[in-house]
């Protein structure tokens, strides 16, 4: 199989990961519930986990990271903590619905950031807009897991930093792929990412940087914390505050060696590898006329792709029977559709990854080439 649906979960992992979640299934016992060998060994899987998330992000202190199930659950618990009722909330207009729902769950209907695929000139102005009039909250996509398309945030936050506005970062698409050091911006409320994406780590694993102290004010969850017991009341401290209930241990200790292998390759090589194999994509495609790649020079390695006169469905279905996986519709993401015009059809996503290779990318143009012939 050629595995083209990264965006969605890196299918192939680092060999250290397997090896680091066998380990722990016969090592690692109750974090933080009991003094003996196998809890304290569990103690240490889960702070080597936090101190590299910590270094690879720039985070001061490794209390901050936050360890969630996947991004979904990281983004509500920043949300959580920070909206409140009538709050005048701004998203981008590629905003995936693990934004949008808990949005919608607070009552808030956000103000969208609504400007042209790619231009992000108009994206920077209308957020310039949005702060003169009053916005108390951004929550922004780094990286569009529709269209791969870098979102100016560095010149949003720029101007969140003057004007003292927080912002949560949704970094699904763009962890472990582009460079982020929460350092540079004291705008950064919080970031948010799977662990299971560009981290190369397993299902069921993700990462919040909490950085404001507000965030462990107002938990989503409550419960056991292997600390404070008698407490009645959850505790106000970090990552305790957030970390309620027996974690994934086998899961941290996968997202653990994950880590370090992004650490040790590196985020721009990574993006490299996957610019490279889009391009090399994009220029295989580029004579069929009824296909319409979305792409940009500066994206990601996450292309979307239409075929004229068949839906997207049709399309990565028949890639499916040819053994190649892609995904198909609007990814979770209508908000991305609307902005691109492509909300009645969606798109079919190839998305890849640093195991993808320059072979699956010829054959699969060849097979695309094919599938659109006999549509």
């Amino acid at each position: 199989m050629i595995y083209l649906d990264n965006a969605a979960t890196t299918l192939h992992k680092p060999r250290a990961v397997e090896q680091a979640m066998c380990r722990a299934l016969h090592t690692a016992a109750g974090y933080a519930r009991g003094g003996h060998a196998a809890a304290l060994h569990a103690g240490e899987l889960v702070y080597t986990c936090r101190e590299q998330a910590a270094a690879l992000f720039g985070v001061d202190d490794p209390a901050r990271v936050v360890l969630t199930m996947n991004a979904t659950h990281a983004l509500n618990l920043a949300i959580h903590a920070l909206v409140r009722p009538g709050m005048r909330v701004v998203v981008d207009g590629y905003a995936h619905n693990a934004v949008m729902r808990p949005l919608a769950l607070h009552g808030i209907e956000p103000v969208v950031l609504d400007a042209p695929l790619w231009d992000s000139a108009a994206l920077v102005a209308q957020a310039e807009r949005a702060l003169a009039e009053g916005a108390a909250l951004f929550v922004l996509t780094h990286v569009s897991n529709v269209f791969g398309y870098v979102l100016p945030v560095e010149a949003i936050a720029d101007r969140l930093d003057a004007a003292g506005v927080p912002l949560v970062l949704d970094a699904s698409q763009s962890a472990g792929v582009l460079p982020i050091d929460v350092r540079q911006h004291p705008c950064l409320a919080a970031v948010a990412m799977p662990g299971h994406k560009g981290l190369y780590g397993p299902q069921g694993t993700g990462l919040l940087l909490a950085l404001d102290a507000r965030l462990g004010q107002r938990p989503l969850l409550a419960g056991g914390t292997g600390s404070r017991s008698q407490q009645l009341r959850q505790p106000t401290f970090l990552p305790d505050a957030l970390e309620s209930g027996t974690p994934n241990l086998p899961g941290i200790a996968g997202l653990s060696a994950g880590l370090a292998f992004v650490r040790a390759v590196g985020p721009a090589q990574i993006l490299a590898q996957e610019q490279r194999l889009c391009r090399a994509l994009v220029r295989a495609l580029a004579d069929e006329e009824r296909i319409t790649c979305f792409a940009h020079p500066a994206q990601t390695g996450v292309l979307s792709l239409r075929v004229q006169g068949a839906a997207a469905e049709t399309v990565a279905a028949a890639l499916a029977q040819r053994g190649v996986a892609v995904r198909a519709g609007l990814h979770c993401a209508p908000l991305a559709h609307r902005t691109a015009g492509t909300e009645q059809t969606g798109t079919v996503r190839l998305s890849l990854s640093f195991y993808s290779t320059a072979q699956q990318v010829a054959q699969t143009a060849a097979l695309l080439r094919e599938v659109v012939k006999n549509l």
